[in-house]
C-alpha cells in the first residue's frame, strides 16, 4: 500500500508536436496561426529583398517613371526623399508578388483538396501573370495618352509643374485598376467553378457587360474620345470572353 507521502507519478506533458493537432488530425488555430505568422514574416522578408535590389535601379524606374512628364518638382523638402521610398517599397512589392502568392497558395493548401490543388496551382501564377500584363498595358498604352490630355491643358501662359509626390501617387491609383481588371478571366472561373455562375448566366448579360465596360472605360479615362475608352473596354470585354469560353468548353458548366 502507498504511503501518503508518496507523491503520483506525474504524466509526460504532451510535447509542442502534440499539442498541434487535434483528435481527428486538423491543424488546431495556434498551429494556424503560427503558420499564418511564419508566412507572413516570409512575404515582408521577400518584400524587404525585393526593395534592396529595386534600390540599385532607382535611375532607371525614375526614367521609366518620368518618361512622358519631363522634370519633376518637390514642393516640401521630404517630398522627393519619402517619395523615393515609396517607389523603393512599391518597386519591392512588386518583385516579391509571385513570393506572396505562393504563401498565401501553400497556406491554404492543406485544407484543399487534390484536385483543388491542381486548380489553384494553375491560377495563383496565371493570376500573377495577368496582374502583371494589366500593369504593363495601362503603363505603356493608356497612362501615356492621359498624361498626354492633362498636359494638353496647359499654354503659354499655364506651364504644368507636376509635384513628384503628387504624380507617383497618380500613376499608382491608375496602374492599380488595370492590374485587378486583368484578373476578370480567373475571377469567372472561379465562380463558376463553385456554382456562382455558369456560361448561360454570361451569355445571357454579355450586352449588359459590353455596356458597362464602356462606361467603365469612360470613367476611367480621362479623355472624352471614344480610342481611349475603347482601350480599356476591348480588354475587360475580351477577359469576360475568355472566363466564358472556359466556363462552357472546359469546365462544361
Amino acid at each position: 500500500m502507498n504511503s501518503p507521502d508518496e507523491k503520483l507519478t506525474p504524466e509526460k506533458p504532451q510535447s509542442e508536436e502534440d499539442t498541434e493537432l487535434i483528435d481527428d488530425g486538423t491543424m488546431s488555430l495556434t498551429a494556424h496561426l503560427e503558420e499564418l505568422r511564419s508566412r507572413l514574416i516570409k512575404s515582408l522578408v521577400a518584400i524587404a529583398i525585393g526593395s534592396v535590389i529595386s534600390y540599385f535601379f532607382l535611375d532607371e524606374i525614375m526614367h521609366y517613371l518620368t518618361l512622358n512628364v519631363g522634370k519633376l518638382y518637390y514642393m516640401k523638402p521630404g517630398e522627393a526623399f519619402f517619395t523615393y521610398i515609396k517607389i523603393d517599397i512599391a518597386t519591392g512589392f512588386l518583385i516579391a508578388l509571385p513570393v506572396i502568392f505562393y504563401h498565401a497558395w501553400r497556406f491554404f493548401l492543406p485544407a484543399l483538396t487534390s484536385a483543388e490543388r491542381m486548380v489553384l496551382g494553375i491560377i495563383v501564377p496565371s493570376s500573377v501573370f495577368l496582374f502583371f500584363v494589366g500593369l504593363a498595358f495601362s503603363f505603356f498604352l493608356v497612362l501615356p495618352i492621359a498624361l498626354k490630355f492633362f498636359i494638353g491643358f496647359g499654354d503659354e501662359n499655364l506651364q504644368a509643374m507636376f509635384s513628384f509626390g503628387n504624380y507617383f501617387d497618380f500613376v499608382v491609383m491608375f496602374l492599380l485598376p488595370f492590374g485587378f481588371i486583368f484578373e476578370l478571366p480567373l475571377v469567372i472561373i472561379v465562380l463558376g467553378k463553385i456554382g456562382i455562375l455558369t456560361s448561360e448566366w454570361l451569355k445571357k448579360y454579355r450586352r449588359i457587360v459590353i455596356f458597362l465596360s464602356f462606361v467603365i472605360g469612360a470613367i476611367i479615362t480621362p479623355t472624352p474620345d471614344i480610342f481611349t475608352q475603347s482601350m480599356i473596354a476591348l480588354p475587360m470585354i475580351a477577359l469576360y470572353e475568355i472566363g466564358y469560353l472556359v466556363l462552357k468548353y472546359i469546365l462544361r458548366r
